[in-house]
């Protein structure tokens, strides 16, 4: 059997953890014969919860969790690490500005990073869900110089796969018949759910989802909206944020990096903006279509795109320069 891999799961004692934890220890992510030390790290009012979530994580009796390490402290956290996810942020509270739900953050990911950079293993994984996840992410990064900025990414595949059941039940279709959806920008609600390059499988043959919908004012109107603000109609009807998804869209994130994209198909992930064909700007974690090959992704180059799809890919990534100019201004402080 191969030798245990290391992953860190931060605010382990959460939700999304808790609907996470189970697919990771039974092989969903990794592989089915990859033997797995998981690594719950939170903060020290939560440990007695995460002493819970340890014995449920037992009880289950998985063959391939080896080990389970819950602690507050991030030098045993980080340690040798192969993967991170990085699910614990600060949530925004009421009456809390953006800036100070940054500043929070800032904190927070310029720790992690320090604390990636000095323990794990120049090879780790680091993916970023806590939010804001795009700035959080450049903030880890920037603080994690001898690790290389292509290890870093962001979630945005919950939105990529909101985007893809929309467009799977608008033509009625199970969602693995549609493919080559995009999530452009950022991880709020200014991101660009893009299906002018998606094909939907209809009957056995690949059309282009413009034309199997047959309704453009929704694909440019409530599709874009319903994607946008899905984390808020869920947290309006549930009272509680989106973990059932977002575990599964971390889970879909980490297995793509870990064994690759099919081939002819990509996945949106945030990811460092350098060299893009798309006109962002650089210094930027931003969505893009990316393929996966031996764990490396690639941004999909070339694709055309029209005035409509331009305008909205630019002003996400307006917000994302103006939030990172803010966590850079906390970060030099």
């Amino acid at each position: 059997m191969a030798e245990p891999i290391r992953v860190l799961v931060t605010g382990a004692a959460g939700q999304i953890a808790y609907s996470l934890l189970y697919s990771i220890a039974k092989g969903d992510v990794f592989g089915k014969d990859q033997p797995i030390i998981l690594i719950l790290l939170d903060i020290p009012p939560m440990l007695p919860v995460l002493d819970g979530v340890v014995m449920e994580l037992q009880d289950c009796a998985l063959p391939l969790l080896k080990e389970v390490i819950p602690t507050d402290k991030v030098e045993v956290a980080f340690k040798d690490i192969d993967a991170a996810i990085l699910v614990g942020s600060m949530p925004r509270k009421e009456g809390m500005e953006r800036k100070d739900l940054l500043k929070a953050n800032v904190a927070i990911f310029k720790t992690q990073g320090a604390a990636l950079d000095k323990y794990a293993k120049k090879t780790v994984k680091v993916l970023v869900v806590g939010n804001p996840a795009n700035t959080n992410c450049l903030i880890a990064s920037k603080s994690a110089p001898s690790i290389p900025k292509e290890n870093f990414s962001c979630l945005t595949r919950l939105d990529h796969n909101r985007a893809c059941s929309q467009v799977a039940m608008r033509c009625g279709v199970s969602s693995d018949q549609v493919k080559n959806v995009i999530i452009w920008g950022n991880h709020s609600s200014t991101q660009y759910p893009d299906v002018h390059h998606a094909k939907v499988n209809l009957q056995g043959a690949e059309t282009e989802a413009y034309q199997a919908i047959k309704d453009d004012a929704w694909l440019r109107g409530d599709f874009i909206s319903t994607v946008q603000q899905r984390g808020a109609a869920v947290i309006k009807a549930r009272k509680l944020s989106s973990a059932m998804s977002a575990a599964k869209a971390i889970c879909d994130h980490m297995r793509d990096i870990w064994f690759g994209t099919k081939e002819g198909e990509f996945v949106s992930m945030g990811v460092y903006a350098s060299g893009n064909s798309y006109n962002i700007p650089e210094d930027l974690i931003y969505s893009f279509p990316v393929q996966i090959k031996n764990s490396t992704w690639k941004v999909v180059d070339g694709l055309p795109i029209n005035d409509f799809s331009r305008a909205k890919m630019d002003a996400t990534a307006a917000e994302l320069v103006e939030e990172r100019d803010t966590a850079l201004d906390f970060l030099s402080q």
